[in-house]
């Protein structure tokens, strides 16, 4: 016959929030009040002025909260990485069972490990002229491609592209994805940054296929923000001299606003986000449509210009066949080849402008040439009606031309006498003739 269990010695059953309750009384009375030292990681400050964060050391972690009354007592700002020391009372977070410190008072105890190894690297690399101004490059105002390394499971990933979409759709972007977190991250960004190197040197190299080659101009390097551990592999030595050997520019943009990496140090530029990473790169089409509209409007301005002054030469011209002579005819082949010039002119610098301008306006460059055509049009109407002055159409139609010994022209019977020689030109040729009497119309 089996034994019956002594109800005596059965542990009591506990409700869950009741067993809570006790533990978190326990502690009480065992502990608090209590200080405890450690380096503060996660640390986030809520709308409500609530801050929360976790404290550890190389053999354990404790979950914080301080309340706004609290934080409101600080006189500084803490940061992922930081050693502080806190005091205030252990208790235990009914709602999810966990242990929590309440955290009464924070002041600073140093700085973490990792904070101390990041500023010994800082300083070794700075010292070697890595950080130094005078090695930064401006960055392109129109990159005809843009290198990025980022991981394909970052939320750097989607707003890099969302910005770049919006702003210049027409650049391509060539993505090495990588991790950016973990303890390979380092060596697998400087082997993606290693492959875009060597396809923007092709690109520049001398008689380089661009239709097979990517044309890489800049270089993105990006990921979103975390604790400090989060971005450590953006703080390893190997990527800072990666990142300087870049052949073209390299923006950085890790983490937040209040983030620094050596990396960002050793870029090109710093960006406080990915997004705005991508930004600075990224000059909006719009602003360069505005800007050729802007220069269409200068040279139209300075086409029609030329053709006023060119429509005046010609009113000049036709001024002066009131009295037909070689001059005429000189200035007309003048006025000819000034018109020839003009539109050669036009029409090649319309084609550098097309060239240099065909992705974003070509519908800009289009009406500029239908305006250019109808500029030419009217010089070369204006051309025929010059035309139609010349007096040798005149000749052709039975008149002639009389000149007397000096060359002048004879207009008048009073200029000649009986017996004086003069010209006549036809429209083939000249005759000498004799006059033989004068005889005046009434």
């Amino acid at each position: 016959m089996p034994e019956l269990p002594n109800p005596a010695l059965a542990p009591r059953v506990w409700e869950v929030g009741a067993l809570c309750r006790a533990i978190a009384d326990a502690l009480e009375a065992r502990f608090n009040p209590v200080a405890v030292r450690g380096e503060i990681t996660g640390f986030s400050r809520a709308a409500s002025g609530h801050c929360y964060f976790t404290v550890k050391d190389a053999n354990g972690q404790l979950r914080c909260a301080m309340f706004r009354r609290a934080a409101l007592l600080l006189d500084f700002s803490p940061r992922d990485g930081e050693l502080v020391e806190l005091r205030g009372r252990l208790g235990v977070y009914e709602a999810r069972g966990d242990l929590q410190f309440i955290v009464e008072s924070m002041q600073r105890a140093g700085q973490g490990a990792l904070f101390e190894q990041f500023l010994r690297l800082k300083a070794g690399l700075e010292a070697e002229g890595l950080f130094d101004a005078a090695r930064k490059r401006p960055l392109p105002l129109q990159p005809r491609g843009i290198g990025l390394v980022t991981s394909l499971g970052a939320a750097a990933l989607h707003d890099v592209v969302t910005a770049l979409r919006r702003r210049v759709p027409h650049i391509p972007v060539v993505l090495v994805p990588t991790p950016v977190q973990g303890a390979g991250a380092p060596a697998s960004l400087v082997a993606s940054l290693s492959k875009l190197y060597q396809m923007a040197q092709q690109a520049q190299a001398p008689g380089a296929d661009l239709t097979q080659i990517p044309a890489i101009d800049v270089i993105l390097l990006v990921r979103g923000g975390g604790s400090i551990e989060d971005l450590w592999a953006f703080n390893d030595e190997r990527l800072a001299r990666t990142i300087v050997q870049s052949p073209v520019p390299l923006v950085c943009g890790v983490g937040h606003e209040t983030d620094f990496t050596i990396a960002d140090f050793c870029a090109d530029l710093r960006a406080p986000t990915p997004t705005a990473a991508a930004e600075l790169v990224s000059q909006p089409r719009d602003v360069w449509l505005r800007a050729l509209d802007l220069l269409g409007g200068r040279l139209g301005d300075a086409v029609q210009r030329q053709v006023d002054a060119r429509y005046q030469r010609l009113d000049q011209v036709a001024a002066r066949l009131g009295r037909p002579s070689s001059l005429a005819a000189r200035q007309h082949l003048q006025l000819a080849r000034l018109a020839q010039r003009m539109r050669h002119a036009v029409h090649l610098h319309a084609q550098r402008q097309q060239h240099a301008q065909a992705v974003l306006a070509s519908g800009l460059m289009q009406a500029l040439h239908q305006r250019l055509r109808a500029q030419t049009e009217r010089v070369e109407r204006a051309e025929l009606r010059l035309g139609l002055l010349d007096p040798r159409l005149v000749l052709q139609r039975g008149y002639a031309l009389l000149t007397d010994s000096t060359g002048r022209a004879v207009v008048s019977t009073a200029q000649a006498n009986p017996g004086d020689a003069l010209k006549a030109t036809l429209a083939d040729g000249t005759l000498d003739v004799t006059v033989a009497r004068q005889a005046r119309l009434l």
